[in-house]
């Protein structure tokens, strides 16, 4: 199972495993590390909400990334959840292979912060 934050890094000083790309190469070959045939790998990808107005929209980007991660490796994603404004809580059952979502109510899309306006302690009358 992945979180990642961003699809890919821009020159951002972030652990790597935040990276979308980093972060599947290395759940990947850890389970076929472990014995896992490449050609049987099954997915589920959930998330890629929009969580902040005015800002560029990482969510979509993410699911963009992916799905198309998966399609060029050849994974298939047999089930998806993406987009949305709702944050999501996700419980997985590897053994199975069973994955249950819950959505967390709707998100509260936050206005980027403006920096407050210059104050002059120059006081005129």
């Amino acid at each position: 199972m992945n979180h990642f934050l961003l699809p890919e890094s821009n020159n951002v000083t972030v652990q790597a495993a935040s990276f979308g790309v980093n972060a599947m190469e290395l759940l990947i070959n850890d389970l076929i590390k472990l014995g896992a045939r490449r050609d049987r790998l099954k997915c589920k990808v959930f998330g890629g909400a929009r969580m902040i107005a005015g800002l560029s929209d990482v969510g979509q980007k993410n699911a963009y990334f992916v799905l198309d991660f998966l399609r060029r490796e050849g994974i298939e994603c047999s089930g998806q959840s993406l987009g949305g404004t709702q944050a999501r809580r996700i419980e997985f059952w590897p053994d199975s292979g069973r994955a249950r979502q819950k959505m967390l109510g709707e998100a509260q899309i936050f206005e980027p912060i403006k920096p407050p306006e210059p104050v002059s302690d120059v006081e005129l009358f």
